[in-house]
Formats: C-alpha cells, sequence, structure tokens
C-alpha cells in the first residue's frame, strides 16, 4: 500500500482550516452588510431630522432614538405626559435595574432610551404650543 506520507490527523487539519477560514468569511460578509445598514440607517435618519416640520417632528424623534412614542411610554409605565411622573418612573426603574443590585444593564439602557424619548416628545408638544402664540401675537 502507498501512503502520501501525511497521517489522517493533517488531512482533518486541512479541513478544520478550511471549514474555519469559510466560517470566517461568512462572519465577515454578515458583519459587512450590518454596518452598511447601520450606516444608511444613520443617514435616513440625519435626512429625517434635517426635513422634520413641525408635523413630522414625533416620528423624526421615534427614528433617532430608534424607540417609539408608544413602546417608550410602556417601557416606563407612563399612561399621559407628565414630566413629574416620567422622572418618578425613571428613577425607579433605573435603580431597580442598576446592575451592582443585580439589575440589567440592557434593560437600564431602554429605560434610559424610553425617558429620552419622551422628554423630546415633551419639547415638541412644548415648541407645538408656542408656535400659535407667535402667530397670533404677528
Amino acid at each position: 500500500m502507498i501512503t502520501s506520507g501525511r497521517g489522517p490527523g493533517t488531512d482533518m487539519a486541512k479541513y478544520l482550516a478550511q471549514i474555519v477560514l469559510v466560517g470566517l468569511q461568512v462572519v465577515g460578509r454578515a458583519f459587512a452588510r450590518a454596518l452598511r445598514q447601520e450606516f444608511a440607517a444613520s443617514q435616513a435618519a440625519a435626512n429625517a431630522r434635517g426635513q422634520a416640520g413641525p408635523r413630522s417632528s414625533s416620528a423624526a424623534a421615534s427614528s433617532l432614538s430608534g424607540i417609539s412614542l408608544q413602546e417608550a411610554q410602556q417601557i416606563l409605565n407612563i399612561s399621559r405626559l407628565s414630566p413629574e411622573e416620567i422622572q418618578k418612573n425613571y428613577e425607579h426603574l433605573f435603580k431597580v435595574n442598576d446592575k451592582s443590585v443585580g439589575g440589567s444593564f440592557y434593560l437600564q439602557s431602554k429605560v434610559v432610551r424610553a425617558k429620552e424619548r419622551l422628554d423630546e416628545e415633551l419639547r415638541i408638544q412644548s415648541q407645538g404650543e408656542q408656535e400659535p402664540q407667535h402667530k397670533a401675537e404677528t
């Protein structure tokens, strides 16, 4: 019997290396695709911010923060936009989700994003209330 001089382990190592290489190529392509999608989403958000009029400000805020007004209200358990209620629920949920007390950093970050979104909505509403006053004065 004539052998190639290599043991069965070298063929296995060769196949394993090929599998790893193909796997890295797949992961690399997926990562590049994800980066392109994130860049496109970022560009779309920037365009929405630049083109946002008074009626589409809320939609633009949702696009920028990545969280809808309804989702933000659900996260902070808010039924109406009250700054005091938002702050109270935010502080409570932020504390109970602190990692040092066994909480989840992911949930804590969702709480922060929800508060940011609700604060932005309050700002948009206050601007909307000020605009008719300016129009009436002119």
